[in-house]
């Protein structure tokens, strides 16, 4: 036995901890995080949730004050995109769980169907393959548009047959910034009797701020006739600490299928109307707070600024000389790709980013969407722009200098000659000696060799080998 630590002296660790992470203020992580720019909404946000961090979720009856909460915030959400009296929601712990529901939702409302599909874009996240993995509903896979990267909705609609139990599409696509044509999609969705499923998750809490402001955003919600569902997270721009989504289903009906009992125990009966039970009221309370806080004026200033941004930046972009900005973004999104071959290396670019205090998220070549780098705009990128472009542009200099990252041509053919199927710790263990990635498990400081060995492997091996390295990231410490 150990004796306890001092809260004062566990606080301090853990400060000195978070000094390791990316910044989640100050809009110079460009993923992950959503910085609304407000002094005082992480306040306001860590105490609403500790003031109801020991709430249990899993029972409304015992905490009606979560019950309430809940309802609110759906209510907000309905509310902001097309909603009426009978739509009916659910707050979930995040976009992929809103997903996951409204798939399991779709599955369990034709439980006719032996061997279920959904359609969906190439660019539709991957929670949705995560779902597909979860619950034995088939993917199939239509690819979009090879300029624009919409979804197309002819494709779409000629995917469709009799397993078909959800259609799905974005607004925005995570990778790219672009609407899917939802109007078009829900045509055809209705036209066959199956669920349309929009994953808002990004764009659900600024889109209807800009449209509201007059910008041309395409219908994408509930006043689109044949939509069933919309995922929109709140942790995202309506920027709530994380942890907190909304799934929303048109009628509750089309809710029940997520829903889960059980009374077949000799203990409580269970109910869940997510896949959790257990749930803490923090991040309910924290996001219920900020909501009401920040009001829908707040939010339209917040909205227009990070658009205001996105397009400042993006126009910066575009004059850096071997730089593009793939398709026509339409909300906050940007994702930046080589302009023809200008003789450096994208996944360099990022490190000289990092090495100047900015994140950039690297993309891999999917299809016809070449490697690029994903940018999350937000509020507080607003009047930081020119240090952004500044940052961006020296750092291709950089990379110009360096040169493109080359693959060693054995380390090539090692990778070919592998069956992700049946990789061996050994085998992982070789490919790590021979590209001289062998260490403690730890991250290195530059990550552009890394990926461009990643890059030239086929994405199922390379779904493999990130997850052999997970493995060696995620080890028990010999004591805390």
């Amino acid at each position: 036995m150990t004796a306890g630590t001092p809260a004062d002296a566990v606080l301090a660790e853990l400060a000195a901890l978070r000094e390791a992470d990316l910044p989640t203020q100050g809009g110079r992580t460009l993923a992950y995080v959503y910085d609304s720019g407000l002094p005082d909404v992480d306040t306001l946000a860590a105490r609403a949730h500790a003031l109801a961090a020991s709430a249990n979720g899993l029972d409304p009856t015992a905490f009606p004050s979560l019950l309430r909460m809940e309802n609110d915030l759906v209510g907000a959400a309905a509310r902001l995109l097309g909603g009426d009296a009978g739509t009916a929601g659910s707050v979930t712990s995040g976009g992929t769980e809103s997903c996951l529901l409204a798939v399991l939702a779709a599955r369990e409302g034709r439980r006719e169907i032996a061997e279920p599909s959904m359609v969906v874009p190439t660019t539709a996240h991957a929670a949705f393959r995560k779902a597909a993995h979860l619950f034995g509903v088939r993917a199939v896979d239509v690819p979009v548009d090879p300029v624009t990267f919409r979804a197309d909705p002819r494709a779409m609609a000629e995917a469709i047959d009799d397993t078909t139990v959800l259609v799905v599409a974005g607004a925005p696509s995570y990778a790219h910034g672009v609407v899917d044509p939802v109007p078009e999609i829900a045509v055809a969705a209705a036209e066959r009797g199956v669920r349309l499923h929009v994953d808002a998750c990004i764009g659900g809490w600024v889109l209807p701020y800009l449209r509201r402001a007059g910008a041309d955003v395409p219908a994408f919600d509930f006043t689109v006739a044949g939509v069933t569902s919309i995922s929109v997270d709140l942790h995202k721009y309506a920027y709530c600490p994380k942890g907190v989504s909304v799934l929303l289903h048109a009628g509750p009906d089309l809710r029940r299928g997520q829903y889960f009992a059980s009374a077949d125990w000799p203990g409580y009966p269970m109910l869940n109307t997510t896949l959790q039970s257990t749930r803490s009221g923090g991040p309910l309370a924290a996001a219920w707070a900020v909501l009401r806080h920040i009001g829908d004026d707040g939010y339209a200033r917040l909205a227009l600024d990070a658009r205001a941004a996105t397009a400042w930046i993006r126009d910066g972009v575009e004059v850096i000389d071997g730089l593009r900005v793939l398709g026509e973004p339409q909300s906050t999104l940007l994702a930046v790709a080589l302009d023809g071959e200008p003789g450096f290396d994208l996944f360099t670019v990022a490190d000289e980013m990092a090495e100047r205090g900015w994140y950039v998220q690297p993309q891999f070549a999917h299809g016809d969407s070449p490697a690029n780098l994903h940018l999350t705009i937000t509020a507080a990128n607003r009047g930081n722009e020119p240090a952004l472009l500044a940052a961006l542009e020296a750092a291709v200099a950089a990379a110009r200098d360096a040169g493109p990252v080359e693959v060693d041509a054995g380390v090539e053919a090692l990778l070919a000659a592998l069956d992700p199927d049946r990789l061996t710790a050994e085998e992982f263990a070789g490919l790590l000696a021979a590209a001289r990635l062998a260490g403690d498990g730890g991250l290195p400081s530059r990550m552009a060799e890394i990926n461009a060995l990643l890059a030239v492997a086929p994405a199922r091996l390379r779904e493999r080998l990130l997850l052999e390295f997970l493995g060696l990231l995620y080890r028990p410490s010999a004591g805390a």
